[in-house]
């Protein structure tokens, strides 16, 4: 890790970030937000995972976002791809090597309410893990055990809903529930998510989530809304769609963590 970590120190010139930011699928036009960039490919940064996923650029982008130092990543890799729920194990652990404090999670998800159509940014309050997967399987030590009442920091989601606010922009929040993918949900598994009290779906974030925890980080998280769930509306969903709908909540969401760091 050090290597990796002393490779980007270099590479900054000085740019100390605070606050880490993922990008989900389609949402990669966050990065344009960003000042003064410097962009890093992942395919530079030994043991970086490539992302297969189209929408995903594969690379790190620091820069300012207001008057932050921040840093994106722009791609992720999911466990579908790699059958690794540690896939995003080591760029974690790199932010947390380079001072980061704060990661944001981004993702696009499907709606499983009516009121929350597509183009909605919806802010995660809470996950269930759905999969069966942790990516702490395997970690010895006491450090594995971790806490996760409070895995979504209070004052950061304040800080999200204030600024949503100043925008003008209505932000919703609700429980996200992570699906291995690839494969998009059946309908019955959307009714059932729906009774165990989720309001989005998605294919990613929650092994990030706990992740962060893991290596002390803050963490806040919100789902650009690209679809409804499988049987709400009889349309067959597609990863075309999302990449299509994911641009009309991106610019909402990037207006929102401009705003976060103004």
């Amino acid at each position: 890790m050090k290597k990796v970590v002393d490779l980007l120190v270099d590479r900054l010139a000085g740019l100390v970030p605070r606050h880490a930011v993922v990008l989900g699928s389609g949402l990669g036009s966050l990065v344009d937000e960003v000042r003064d960039q410097v962009r890093i490919s992942y395919g530079e940064l030994e043991g970086f995972p490539a992302s297969g996923v189209t929408g995903h650029a594969g690379e790190l982008v620091a820069g300012y976002l207001g008057s932050e130092p921040v840093i994106m990543l722009s791609g992720r890799a999911h466990y579908y791809e790699h059958g690794d729920a540690k896939a995003m194990r080591f760029p974690i652990e790199v932010m947390k090597g380079l001072g980061v404090r704060s990661l944001i999670l981004t993702n696009s998800a499907g709606s499983l309410r009516e009121d929350m159509p597509p183009g909605s940014v919806m802010q995660i309050a809470d996950h269930i893990n759905y999969s069966g997967m942790n990516p702490l399987m395997g970690e010895s030590g006491d450090g594995r055990f971790v806490g996760m009442t409070s895995a979504y920091d209070a004052d950061m989601a304040l800080d999200m809903r204030n600024a949503a606010i100043r925008c003008g922009i209505p932000l919703f929040s609700g429980v996200y529930m992570w699906f291995s993918g690839p494969s998009f949900e059946t309908p019955a598994e959307i009714r059932m998510a729906r009774i165990l009290g989720a309001d989005a779906v998605g294919m990613s974030t929650v092994p990030e989530v706990i992740l962060a925890r893991y290596f002390g980080l803050k963490v806040a998280a919100a789902s650009v809304i690209t679809n409804f769930g499988a049987g709400m509306t009889g349309a067959e969903l597609s990863h075309e769609e999302t990449k299509d709908m994911a641009p009309v909540g991106g610019q909402r969401l990037a207006a929102i963590l401009k705003e976060m760091f103004a």
